[in-house]
Protein backbone atom coordinates (compact mmCIF):
# COMPACT_ATOMS: atom_id res chain seq x y z
CA UNK A 1 0.00 0.00 0.00
CA UNK A 2 2.79 2.05 0.98
CA UNK A 3 4.25 2.05 -2.31
CA UNK A 4 0.89 2.59 -4.58
CA UNK A 5 0.64 5.85 -2.40
CA UNK A 6 4.36 6.69 -3.66
CA UNK A 7 3.26 6.35 -7.50
CA UNK A 8 0.23 7.95 -6.58
CA UNK A 9 2.37 11.19 -5.36
CA UNK A 10 3.14 12.63 -8.36
CA UNK A 11 -0.66 12.56 -9.89
CA UNK A 12 -1.66 13.85 -6.77
CA UNK A 13 0.98 17.16 -7.94
CA UNK A 14 0.55 17.53 -11.08
CA UNK A 15 -3.45 17.19 -9.91
CA UNK A 16 -2.96 20.40 -7.65
CA UNK A 17 -0.77 22.26 -9.56
CA UNK A 18 -3.42 22.19 -12.52
CA UNK A 19 -5.91 23.43 -10.13
CA UNK A 20 -3.90 25.96 -8.48
CA UNK A 21 -2.79 26.99 -12.36
CA UNK A 22 -6.50 27.40 -13.52
CA UNK A 23 -7.84 29.57 -10.53
CA UNK A 24 -5.13 31.59 -10.87
CA UNK A 25 -6.08 31.71 -14.95
CA UNK A 26 -9.81 32.18 -13.95
CA UNK A 27 -9.22 35.11 -11.51
CA UNK A 28 -6.73 37.14 -14.07
CA UNK A 29 -9.07 36.42 -16.85
CA UNK A 30 -12.23 38.40 -14.94
CA UNK A 31 -9.81 40.76 -13.64
CA UNK A 32 -9.03 41.80 -17.19
CA UNK A 33 -12.72 41.56 -18.06
CA UNK A 34 -14.11 43.90 -15.07
CA UNK A 35 -11.12 46.15 -15.27
CA UNK A 36 -12.80 48.65 -17.81
CA UNK A 37 -16.15 48.32 -16.08
CA UNK A 38 -14.52 48.99 -12.78
CA UNK A 39 -12.97 52.10 -14.28
CA UNK A 40 -16.12 53.45 -15.88
CA UNK A 41 -17.65 53.14 -12.05
CA UNK A 42 -15.24 54.90 -10.52
CA UNK A 43 -14.67 57.52 -12.78
CA UNK A 44 -18.64 58.05 -12.54
CA UNK A 45 -17.68 59.73 -9.34
CA UNK A 46 -14.77 62.00 -10.67
CA UNK A 47 -15.05 65.69 -10.40
CA UNK A 48 -12.94 66.63 -13.23
CA UNK A 49 -12.03 70.72 -13.59
CA UNK A 50 -12.11 70.25 -17.40
CA UNK A 51 -13.32 68.37 -20.22
CA UNK A 52 -11.34 65.29 -20.11
CA UNK A 53 -11.99 62.30 -17.33
CA UNK A 54 -9.16 60.96 -17.32
CA UNK A 55 -7.60 61.59 -14.07
CA UNK A 56 -8.72 61.39 -10.67
CA UNK A 57 -9.41 65.02 -9.43
CA UNK A 58 -12.01 64.23 -6.59
CA UNK A 59 -15.08 62.49 -5.60
CA UNK A 60 -18.69 63.72 -5.92
CA UNK A 61 -22.01 62.32 -6.54
CA UNK A 62 -23.49 65.59 -8.36
CA UNK A 63 -23.02 63.97 -11.88
CA UNK A 64 -25.80 61.23 -10.92
CA UNK A 65 -28.54 64.26 -9.86
CA UNK A 66 -31.14 64.21 -12.71
CA UNK A 67 -30.13 67.77 -13.21
CA UNK A 68 -26.49 67.15 -14.04
CA UNK A 69 -27.08 64.09 -15.21
CA UNK A 70 -29.32 65.06 -18.36
CA UNK A 71 -27.90 68.56 -18.98
CA UNK A 72 -26.59 67.34 -22.33
CA UNK A 73 -29.87 68.14 -24.58
CA UNK A 74 -27.80 66.11 -27.88
CA UNK A 75 -27.08 63.37 -25.02
CA UNK A 76 -30.71 63.37 -24.42
CA UNK A 77 -31.37 63.08 -27.56
CA UNK A 78 -29.20 60.30 -28.63
CA UNK A 79 -30.47 58.26 -25.45
CA UNK A 80 -33.74 58.32 -26.17
CA UNK A 81 -33.10 57.37 -30.24
CA UNK A 82 -31.24 54.76 -28.78
CA UNK A 83 -33.65 53.91 -26.21
CA UNK A 84 -36.31 53.97 -29.18
CA UNK A 85 -34.67 52.11 -32.33
CA UNK A 86 -33.83 48.96 -29.01
CA UNK A 87 -37.19 48.59 -27.75
CA UNK A 88 -38.83 48.46 -31.31
CA UNK A 89 -36.15 46.58 -32.61
CA UNK A 90 -36.49 43.97 -29.77
CA UNK A 91 -40.26 43.82 -30.55
CA UNK A 92 -40.19 43.42 -33.88
CA UNK A 93 -37.27 40.48 -34.26
CA UNK A 94 -38.67 38.76 -31.04
CA UNK A 95 -42.00 38.50 -33.03
CA UNK A 96 -40.59 37.74 -36.68
CA UNK A 97 -37.97 35.43 -35.03
CA UNK A 98 -40.27 33.58 -32.51
CA UNK A 99 -41.99 32.79 -35.32
CA UNK A 100 -39.63 31.34 -37.65
CA UNK A 101 -37.78 29.54 -34.61
CA UNK A 102 -41.24 27.69 -34.48
CA UNK A 103 -41.43 27.22 -38.11
CA UNK A 104 -38.44 25.51 -38.17
CA UNK A 105 -38.79 22.88 -34.92
CA UNK A 106 -42.21 22.43 -36.03
CA UNK A 107 -42.27 22.08 -39.38
CA UNK A 108 -40.52 20.48 -42.25
CA UNK A 109 -40.57 22.29 -45.37
CA UNK A 110 -38.40 22.80 -48.60
CA UNK A 111 -35.67 24.59 -48.10
CA UNK A 112 -35.25 24.34 -44.32
CA UNK A 113 -31.81 23.31 -44.16
CA UNK A 114 -30.86 25.89 -46.38
CA UNK A 115 -32.66 28.71 -44.05
CA UNK A 116 -31.30 27.47 -41.00
CA UNK A 117 -27.43 27.71 -42.75
CA UNK A 118 -28.37 31.74 -43.82
CA UNK A 119 -29.55 32.77 -40.11
CA UNK A 120 -26.02 32.16 -39.20
CA UNK A 121 -24.64 34.46 -41.40
CA UNK A 122 -25.44 37.72 -40.07
CA UNK A 123 -24.14 36.28 -36.77
CA UNK A 124 -20.77 35.16 -38.42
CA UNK A 125 -19.89 38.28 -40.96
CA UNK A 126 -18.25 41.36 -39.52
CA UNK A 127 -19.98 44.02 -39.21
CA UNK A 128 -18.54 45.98 -41.52
CA UNK A 129 -19.52 43.97 -44.11
CA UNK A 130 -23.23 43.91 -43.47
CA UNK A 131 -23.11 48.17 -42.74
CA UNK A 132 -21.24 48.45 -46.41
CA UNK A 133 -23.79 45.93 -47.84
CA UNK A 134 -26.65 47.51 -46.01
CA UNK A 135 -25.44 50.78 -47.00
CA UNK A 136 -25.38 49.80 -50.76
CA UNK A 137 -28.87 48.32 -50.82
CA UNK A 138 -30.25 51.66 -49.63
CA UNK A 139 -28.25 53.86 -51.74
CA UNK A 140 -29.04 51.43 -54.80
CA UNK A 141 -32.72 51.68 -54.03
CA UNK A 142 -32.48 55.43 -52.91
CA UNK A 143 -33.98 55.23 -49.74
CA UNK A 144 -33.12 58.33 -47.46
CA UNK A 145 -30.96 56.97 -44.70
CA UNK A 146 -32.15 57.85 -41.20
CA UNK A 147 -34.63 56.21 -38.13
CA UNK A 148 -36.47 53.60 -40.86
CA UNK A 149 -32.82 52.55 -42.57
CA UNK A 150 -31.74 51.90 -38.75
CA UNK A 151 -34.37 50.24 -37.29
CA UNK A 152 -34.47 47.66 -40.75
CA UNK A 153 -30.54 47.27 -40.27
CA UNK A 154 -30.86 46.47 -36.56
CA UNK A 155 -33.69 44.23 -37.17
CA UNK A 156 -31.85 42.61 -39.46
CA UNK A 157 -28.88 41.58 -37.65
CA UNK A 158 -31.22 40.86 -33.96
CA UNK A 159 -33.17 38.39 -35.70
CA UNK A 160 -30.55 35.28 -35.71
CA UNK A 161 -29.77 36.09 -32.88
CA UNK A 162 -33.84 35.51 -31.11
CA UNK A 163 -34.16 32.58 -33.71
CA UNK A 164 -30.84 30.66 -31.98
CA UNK A 165 -32.23 31.64 -29.01
CA UNK A 166 -36.09 30.12 -29.03
CA UNK A 167 -34.94 27.34 -31.06
CA UNK A 168 -33.10 26.07 -28.20
CA UNK A 169 -36.29 26.50 -25.99
CA UNK A 170 -38.59 24.74 -28.53
CA UNK A 171 -36.11 22.06 -30.26
CA UNK A 172 -36.36 20.60 -26.96
CA UNK A 173 -40.52 21.13 -26.51
CA UNK A 174 -42.58 17.95 -26.09
CA UNK A 175 -45.71 17.76 -28.70
CA UNK A 176 -47.82 15.65 -26.89
CA UNK A 177 -48.66 18.52 -24.37
CA UNK A 178 -50.16 20.80 -27.29
CA UNK A 179 -51.64 17.28 -28.41
CA UNK A 180 -53.42 16.54 -24.66
CA UNK A 181 -55.03 20.00 -25.02
CA UNK A 182 -56.52 19.27 -28.45
CA UNK A 183 -58.07 16.01 -26.95
CA UNK A 184 -59.47 17.97 -23.83
CA UNK A 185 -61.33 19.80 -26.64
CA UNK A 186 -58.46 22.92 -27.41
CA UNK A 187 -57.98 24.58 -30.90
CA UNK A 188 -54.54 24.89 -31.91
CA UNK A 189 -54.77 29.05 -31.19
CA UNK A 190 -55.61 28.08 -27.11
CA UNK A 191 -53.54 25.26 -27.31
CA UNK A 192 -50.56 27.64 -28.09
CA UNK A 193 -51.10 30.08 -25.79
CA UNK A 194 -52.41 28.18 -23.11
CA UNK A 195 -49.48 25.55 -23.07
CA UNK A 196 -46.86 26.20 -25.78
CA UNK A 197 -46.36 29.67 -24.93
CA UNK A 198 -46.36 29.26 -21.14
CA UNK A 199 -43.26 27.32 -21.71
CA UNK A 200 -41.52 28.91 -24.91
CA UNK A 201 -42.22 32.42 -22.66
CA UNK A 202 -38.49 32.18 -20.77
CA UNK A 203 -36.49 31.72 -24.20
CA UNK A 204 -38.74 34.45 -25.56
CA UNK A 205 -37.59 37.03 -22.95
CA UNK A 206 -33.73 36.07 -23.26
CA UNK A 207 -33.98 36.39 -27.04
CA UNK A 208 -35.79 40.11 -26.73
CA UNK A 209 -33.33 41.14 -23.85
CA UNK A 210 -30.35 40.18 -26.22
CA UNK A 211 -31.83 41.76 -29.14
CA UNK A 212 -32.04 44.68 -26.88
CA UNK A 213 -28.83 44.67 -25.94
CA UNK A 214 -27.50 44.35 -29.27
CA UNK A 215 -28.90 46.89 -30.87
CA UNK A 216 -28.48 49.37 -28.05
CA UNK A 217 -24.78 48.80 -28.03
CA UNK A 218 -24.03 48.91 -31.61
CA UNK A 219 -22.12 51.32 -33.30
CA UNK A 220 -20.21 50.16 -36.94
CA UNK A 221 -23.46 48.79 -38.54
CA UNK A 222 -25.58 52.49 -37.46
CA UNK A 223 -22.37 54.07 -38.46
CA UNK A 224 -22.83 53.15 -41.93
CA UNK A 225 -26.76 53.50 -42.11
CA UNK A 226 -27.65 56.46 -39.84
CA UNK A 227 -28.05 59.79 -42.32
CA UNK A 228 -27.89 61.87 -39.09
CA UNK A 229 -29.70 59.62 -36.72
CA UNK A 230 -27.46 59.90 -33.73
CA UNK A 231 -27.52 57.62 -31.46
CA UNK A 232 -26.03 57.23 -27.87
CA UNK A 233 -22.68 54.83 -29.37
CA UNK A 234 -22.72 57.44 -32.37
CA UNK A 235 -22.67 60.60 -30.37
CA UNK A 236 -19.95 58.74 -27.42
CA UNK A 237 -17.70 58.75 -30.28
CA UNK A 238 -17.93 61.76 -31.02
CA UNK A 239 -17.56 63.15 -28.16
CA UNK A 240 -14.41 61.30 -27.13
CA UNK A 241 -12.63 63.24 -29.33
CA UNK A 242 -13.21 66.72 -27.73
CA UNK A 243 -13.48 64.43 -24.11
CA UNK A 244 -16.12 62.23 -22.88
CA UNK A 245 -18.02 64.06 -20.17
CA UNK A 246 -18.52 62.04 -16.51
CA UNK A 247 -22.37 61.35 -17.83
CA UNK A 248 -21.21 59.02 -20.09
CA UNK A 249 -19.81 57.04 -17.39
CA UNK A 250 -22.60 57.44 -14.62
CA UNK A 251 -24.90 56.71 -18.17
CA UNK A 252 -22.97 53.27 -18.61
CA UNK A 253 -22.67 52.17 -14.76
CA UNK A 254 -26.33 52.68 -14.55
CA UNK A 255 -27.31 50.52 -17.81
CA UNK A 256 -24.42 48.30 -16.31
CA UNK A 257 -26.12 47.98 -12.74
CA UNK A 258 -29.49 47.23 -14.19
CA UNK A 259 -28.08 44.45 -15.92
CA UNK A 260 -26.20 43.21 -13.17
CA UNK A 261 -29.55 43.37 -10.86
CA UNK A 262 -31.34 41.34 -13.50
CA UNK A 263 -29.31 38.42 -13.44
CA UNK A 264 -28.83 38.18 -9.55
CA UNK A 265 -32.65 38.20 -9.80
CA UNK A 266 -32.88 35.73 -12.11
CA UNK A 267 -29.93 33.19 -10.85
CA UNK A 268 -31.92 33.81 -7.14
CA UNK A 269 -35.91 32.92 -8.42
CA UNK A 270 -33.88 30.10 -10.12
CA UNK A 271 -32.20 28.80 -7.07
CA UNK A 272 -35.65 29.11 -5.40
CA UNK A 273 -37.54 27.02 -8.17
CA UNK A 274 -35.54 24.18 -8.31
CA UNK A 275 -35.59 24.13 -3.82
CA UNK A 276 -39.31 24.49 -4.36
CA UNK A 277 -39.22 21.52 -7.41
CA UNK A 278 -36.68 18.95 -4.92
CA UNK A 279 -39.24 19.77 -1.96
Amino acid sequence: MVKAAQEMKPEAITERRRGWFLNIYTKLAIAYLFAPVIFMIVFGFNDPQGRFNLSWQGFTLKYYSPSRLFEFEELNQAITHSLTIAFLTALLATILGTLIALALTRFTFKGRSALNLLLFVPMASPEVVLGAALLSLFVTLNFARGFTTVLIAHIMFSISYVVVTVKARTAGFDQNLEDAAGDLGASPWVAFWTVTFPLIWPGIMAAALLAFVLSLDDYVITLFNNGGYITLPLWIAGASRLGVPVQVNVLGTLIFMIGAVYAIVSIIRTRGERVSSIH
